[in-house]
């Protein structure tokens, strides 16, 4: 820390940074940004009600706030009646990347992880035929859950891995990572034509097909071959300050 830096005085403590584990290492991975991408399986969006096109990939965004530990228990969020799970490869980004080809792309990566990207489906879908942001319906707290990333050497190239979630026991989403429409490669080198992307980035890469709500008392479990599960429970919702 520099002496500038050391000489700072916070009108009060600034929020802890948000890190997720490392399999097989006892060092942490500190979390930048979070980038998701939409509708990137082709039956996921017929399910949306969209007619699937390789047509340039589009994002949006979740606060690092947002990140929850595989194995949590969190509160059913407030405001939805629909609250829905979304399973997902996520990429950890250990590298720079701007305007990087495909071919340059997987250089930046550090490693892979599950993730579930929560959604309140009903605030997302209202926004939409309003034309407005979906942030109300996806970027909320505790809507990035995940497992502990493993390092892109220990988990080799992408191909037809399977990737599932079940709730309670029964499976709700089956895919493949080959039927994402745009790949791994492909995502890092056409996002890296619009920020500055480095360590600390991690993107939500779409959902398979199977998405649906689930509320208290459930449990989720979502795997992908040759990665750790991420695991979530659904506790009851929070008291609003009325009912305290």
């Amino acid at each position: 820390m520099t002496a500038a830096a050391s000489s700072v005085r916070y009108l009060f403590p600034p929020q802890p940074q948000p890190v997720v584990p490392v399999a097989g290492d006892d060092r942490v991975y500190p979390v930048h940004r979070i980038f998701c991408v939409g509708r990137n399986y082709a039956e996921h969006a017929k399910e949306m009600g969209v007619e699937p096109e390789r047509e340039a990939p589009w994002y949006f965004t979740k606060p690092a706030t947002a990140i929850v530990h595989s194995g949590a228990s969190v509160p059913y969020p407030p405001g939805t009646s629909n609250y829905h799970y979304e399973m997902e490869l996520v990429i950890a980004l250990g590298g720079n990347a701007y305007f990087v080809s495909a071919e340059q792309a997987l250089r930046s990566v550090f490693g892979y992880a599950c993730g579930l990207d929560m959604t309140r489906r009903d605030l997302q879908q209202a926004e939409r035929a309003k034309g407005r942001p979906w942030d109300i319906g996806k970027a909320f707290e505790q809507s990035a859950v995940i497992a502990p990333i493993r390092a892109r050497e220990q988990f080799g190239e992408i191909g037809s891995q399977a990737i599932k979630l079940a709730v309670n026991g029964q499976t709700r989403q089956t895919g493949k990572l080959s039927d994402l429409i745009w790949s791994v490669p492909e995502i890092v080198a056409h996002l890296s034509r619009y920020y500055h992307l480095g360590p600390g980035d991690l993107i939500y890469s779409g959902t398979p097909a199977g998405v649906g709500p689930v509320n208290p008392g459930d449990k989720i479990v979502g795997t992908i071959e040759g990665l750790p599960p991420v695991e979530l429970t659904i506790a009851e919702p929070e008291p609003t300050s009325r009912e305290r």
